[in-house]
């Protein structure tokens, strides 16, 4: 399990945690799910300005780090194999240009989502928890 990918998402947020559950149960994928907030992110290579914008994938065997759609395309890469193809077409053009765009729309969103709360909104050293 220490050589699995890592993908750090925001704990905090009610539409992502949501979501990662979905992903857990209907894709299956083989990485380690981490809310950023817990994570090391120096030890990770990642800001913590990064993790609370987009979802990052951290692949631990290459050292390769994925945001946003990318990081979502290798989720569903590494998952049930029926997922595969979907990450796959996801990386190509002209799709991976349109998932960008609705990636940055639903993440500026996500406290309107389902789930969502007027915290998802707020930068992280605007939410109030000292211990960030």
């Amino acid at each position: 399990m220490a050589s699995q990918p890592i993908l750090l998402f925001d704990g905090d947020c009610g539409f992502c945690s949501r979501t990662i559950e979905i992903a857990r149960r209907a894709i299956q994928p083989r990485v380690q799910f981490v809310p950023w907030q817990f994570a090391d992110l120096a030890a990770l290579g990642v800001t913590e300005d990064r993790a609370d914008r987009e979802v990052v994938w951290i692949s631990r065997a290459s050292g390769k780090v994925y945001g946003g759609p990318r990081a979502l395309s290798a989720v569903l890469m590494c998952g049930r194999r029926r997922w595969w193809w979907l990450g796959l077409v996801l990386r190509l053009p002209p799709v991976n240009w349109m998932a960008r765009g609705i990636y940055q729309v639903v993440a500026k969103n996500r406290h309107r989502l389902p789930g969502g709360t007027a915290t998802c909104s707020l930068p992280a050293h605007m939410r109030g928890n000292p211990d960030r």
